[in-house]
């Protein structure tokens, strides 16, 4: 019989072949020592624990669980060996069914372990029975249970709770911190990070490199600036801006900031760039509208091989949507399509953003009918961009069939219905939707849905009511509902209210170059170029300068850009005669130059010309030269297509059987066989 020394060093030495093996995953090995245990018929607790923890480690959590049941007794130490393999496989109900066994014991690290699982499985119930037994057994205040408690109901979106555990118990270290800043972060309660971030430099001397992460982000979600350089001082100090974590979320915060550059900086001094650090200064650029810049990044990236995950191209195809660069963001489609990452949410609801905002409505339906799973803001981005190309029907069907899939209505969702409405003259209707459904969802109507009221009752030519109601619902200083009601009065011809309403815009915002340009419109087309001349002497007076109309068309791989009345193309000869061919064409089945839009009085032969060489013109003329015969073409404005363009464009299309899509500074037109998308109606 083996002396109790000798019984000893024999465990020993079971045990560190046990760890050996786990560490080397030499299964066969440990499965050896296991027989050999068997057939010693000598149990021993630890060496029993070890082969749990042995089989855990080598991924064989259902033998390991086969050795716990086997035990004749067994300690809290057999418990937790094989909860944290359950935790480690992802399994983590079945951790959780193992608090059933109560005959192992539950000690401080039994427990952390049972709410760690509750937190992964969102058991808000099941983690509030934990604590309460923690209570009881006198055990709240342990750190491991202190944490993980706090940490479960910052996940479970249970804050009260979080503040309640976070105030009553004494002794937290930086993990508690960093879980009530992140919980208050994810559920977008700024108010209480606030009052996180300032008890952490009030209590918490040295923060890791998690803090850091934390407090960044609150300084990116307020947009504090100042704070945030603080913090990258101290980061500075501790050498931890080159921490890749740290480092990436330096760069986010810059990003939200507004400073790309300061992004770009923080990216730079990383001697270790990951996919998290490239993606996070690619979506500071893109956030600053740096489209080109952000694309360029992702081709930087592939140079590095460092491949990118499918929120670096949500990312890179957001660039596209910014830019309305349809081939680039087909392309990108296609990688994403290849590598797999086309079938995750976040990019399908890119690629539907990309299509919409680049004029190809039918390839967003496209993607939204392929995507396996959708959620609100892939509902949200079909309404809108139907809306928004003027196919209001289309978007009222898709509003049903969002009702019928049981998916709850967003803020987002009655502007895309509420626009569709105005495009449709739904007076009654819109107001049943803003008036009683948006309350029954629980959504607050904001400014952006009254702003839309205001175009829809301009819509249905019910001017007086529409002011009357800008007035009625407080957004009297909401520029873009005067707008949309200064425009109406143009399309409607009542000059006597637009001037009024002019009038108040440019009390409210004196620069606003879109009335000066509406208002000179009126006077030009009720011929009062008196009207027009003060007009264009208080811009000057208030040095308010239009801006300058610019077009542009991607035809291939490169992109064209043409400004009005600008004639230094290298193709200009040939724009030329397309363009004069044209007129030709149009004029034969009745087009008439409107010179009402030109806002010079000069001589109808130079206001004709002015016109041919508006820069959509010249955009559609170059389109016509350069794609095949029977292609899209798809032309970008910065400001808003003129009434003698968006007429000599439906007939264009006419003459040339070709579909031409434009978007402008307010919409999509969306022109085929003469007929425009918007009714004529902008």
């Amino acid at each position: 019989m083996a002396s109790p020394g000798g019984a000893a060093l024999q465990r020993h030495a079971a045990v560190a072949v046990l760890r050996a093996a786990a560490a080397a995953g030499d299964l066969s090995k440990g499965k050896a020592l296991h027989a050999r245990i068997i057939t010693a018929a000598n149990f021993d607790v630890v060496l029993h624990n070890n082969l749990i923890s042995f089989y855990a480690k080598c991924g064989q959590v259902g033998v390991a669980r086969k050795v716990f049941d086997a035990m004749p007794f067994r300690n809290a130490v057999s418990g937790n060996l094989l909860m944290s393999g359950y935790a480690s496989s992802g399994r983590h109900k079945d951790s959780l069914a193992l608090l059933r066994v109560v005959d192992f014991g539950l000690n401080e690290y039994v427990l952390s372990a049972a709410v760690a699982a509750c937190t992964h499985i969102r058991s808000y119930d099941m983690g509030r029975q934990c604590h309460a037994y923690a209570v009881k057994a006198g055990l709240a205040e342990q750190a491991y249970v202190c944490n993980a408690v706090l940490h479960m109901y910052c996940q479970c979106a249970h804050m009260e709770d979080a503040v309640k555990v976070f105030q009553n118990v004494s002794g937290f270290d930086e993990f508690a911190f960093n879980s009530m800043m992140n919980g208050f972060l994810d559920r977008g309660q700024l108010d209480g990070s606030v009052r996180i971030v300032k008890a952490m430099v009030g209590e918490v001397e040295k923060w890791d490199h998690v803090s850091y992460v934390a407090v960044l982000g609150h300084c990116a979600s307020m947009k504090d600036l100042v704070l945030g350089g603080q913090v990258h001082a101290q980061t500075f100090k501790r050498r931890l801006e080159l921490n890749v974590f740290v480092g990436s979320a330096l760069v986010d915060m810059y990003g939200k900031c507004d400073r790309a550059h300061d992004a770009q900086c923080a990216f730079d001094v990383l001697p270790e760039k990951n996919v998290v650090s490239w993606t996070a200064v690619m979506t500071a650029y893109t956030r600053n509208e740096l489209y080109e810049d952000a694309l360029q990044l992702f081709l930087d990236m592939e140079m590095e091989e460092v491949k990118p995950n499918e929120f670096t191209y949500a990312v890179a195809v957001h660039s596209c949507a910014g830019l309305a660069a349809l081939r680039n963001g087909n392309a990108l489609s296609a990688c994403a399509l290849k590598t797999g990452h086309w079938v995750h949410l976040v990019v399908g609801n890119a690629l539907m953003n990309m299509y919409s905002k680049s004029g190809s409505i039918e390839d967003a339906w496209r993607v939204f009918v392929s995507m396996p799973l959708c959620d609100v803001v892939s509902w949200n981005l079909i309404i809108t961009g139907y809306a928004h190309h003027g196919l209001a029907r289309e978007a009222m069907e898709t509003f049903h069939s969002m009702l019928s899939a049981g998916e709850v209505p967003s803020y987002v969702t009655f502007i895309g219905v509420l626009s569709a409405c105005a495009q449709l003259g739904l007076v009654d209707e819109g107001f049943y939707y803003l008036n009683i459904m948006m309350k029954e969802v629980g959504v607050t109507p904001g400014k952006e849905h009254y702003t839309c009221m205001v175009g829809l009752l301009c819509r249905a030519g019910r001017l007086d009511e529409a002011e009357r109601f800008i007035v009625n619902n407080c957004i009297g200083t909401d520029v873009v509902a005067w707008r949309s009601l200064l425009s109406s009065c143009q399309v409607y011809r009542n000059y006597g209210l637009g001037h009024r309403v002019a009038e108040q815009i440019l009390q409210l915002k004196p620069n606003d170059i879109g009335t000066y340009v509406l208002l000179s419109n009126m006077y030009a087309k009720a011929n009062r170029w008196d009207g027009v001349v003060k007009v264009r002497k208080q811009m000057r007076e208030r040095g308010v300068r239009k801006e300058p109309g610019v077009s542009w068309i991607q035809v291939g791989s490169d992109v064209h850009v043409f400004a009005s009345e600008d004639k230094v193309h290298p193709q200009m000869d040939q724009i030329t005669v397309k363009l004069e061919e044209l007129i030709d064409q149009i004029k034969a089945i009745g087009y008439v130059p409107n010179f009402a839009v030109v806002l010079h009085d000069i001589e109808d032969e130079q206001k004709e010309e002015h016109l041919m060489y508006h820069s959509e013109k010249l955009a559609l003329a170059f389109g016509l030269i350069h794609t095949p015969k029977g292609a899209t073409i798809r032309i970008m404005k910065n400001l808003r297509i003129c009434d003698d363009c968006h007429v000599a464009i439906k007939l264009i299309s006419v003459v040339t059987g070709r579909k031409i899509v434009v978007r402008d500074a307010v919409r999509f037109h969306c022109i085929d066989g003469g007929v425009c998308s918007c009714d004529d109606y902008w």
